[in-house]
C-alpha cells in the first residue's frame, strides 16, 4: 500500500481513538479502519483476479497474520 497508505492508516486509527474518547489508538482501532483506508491501495494481479481474490481478502489475510 506504500508509505502514504501506512501514514493514512495511522491517522485514521488516531481519529477513531479520539472519537471514542481515547488519546492513543489501539490495534483494534487499526484493524477497524484498515479495510476502509487500504482497500483502494491494494491492486491484485491477474492470477488473483482469476482466483476471485479481492483486495479485502488480501487485507484480511494480512490482519490475521499481525500479532495483537
Amino acid at each position: 500500500a506504500g508509505p502514504r497508505g501506512s501514514q493514512n492508516l495511522i491517522l485514521a486509527a488516531k481519529a477513531r481513538a479520539l472519537l471514542d474518547g481515547r488519546t492513543a489508538p489501539t490495534i483494534e482501532d487499526v484493524r477497524g479502519v484498515a479495510l476502509s483506508v487500504l482497500r483502494h491501495r491494494i491492486i491484485v494481479n491477474h492470477r488473483a483476479v482469476g482466483d476471485n481474490v479481492k483486495p479485502d481478502d488480501v487485507i484480511q489475510q494480512l490482519l490475521k497474520q499481525v500479532a495483537a
